[in-house]
């Protein structure tokens, strides 16, 4: 360690360590500028050409999930029932009894079914395209403001008519 100096070298290096950096970095850093103070020629010269550069590297974390609440199961001392064989599944819906071609026709009727149904839905999907969307119609301004202004009319009559009602219930 030395002088104060030396002191400041390790404590640099102690609290790189700490952040996670190596210090085999700066024991290179070290050994060079060492080699570089003997030699009187380089004494006053800039050393950074000499001293190695390493480049930081981003390296991907992992990412930590979140834990989701899971709710604790009852307890319960009894095993679940057995769940049935593949086999035990064929005899109870008749599969099992059936030859090697009658397999294959139902395999091949289920698969049909399921192409049908597929189609259909990407059919009526593509068919949405299709449709017209709703258009604005087309109102004259002329008879717009028309309309407006006996609309105006008929609710001046009815407040007017309201007043003079008013007036005589009052009286």
């Amino acid at each position: 360690m030395g002088p104060f100096k030396g002191l400041k070298e390790v404590r640099r290096v102690v609290e790189d360590c700490m952040k996670n950096i190596h210090p085999i970095y700066y024991i290179k850093e070290l050994m060079i500028k060492q080699e570089l103070s003997k030699n009187p020629a380089l004494a006053n010269e800039d050393w950074s050409r000499f001293l190695p550069s390493f480049k930081k590297r981003n390296v991907a974390r992992k990412k930590k999930t979140s834990k989701k609440s899971v709710e604790k199961k009852v307890y319960t001392p009894f095993p679940p029932a057995q769940q049935p064989r593949k086999i035990d599944l064929q005899i109870e819906s008749g599969e099992y009894f059936l030859g090697k071609k009658e397999k294959e026709l139902k395999k091949l009727q289920e698969k049909r079914s399921k192409q049908e149904e597929v189609s259909e839905t990407k059919r009526q999907e593509r068919a949405k395209d299709f449709e017209a969307p709703e258009e604005e119609v087309y109102e004259n301004k002329l008879l717009k403001k028309e309309k407006k202004e006996k609309k105006e009319r008929r609710t001046r009559k009815r407040r007017k008519t309201k007043r003079i009602r008013r007036r005589k219930i009052t009286r």
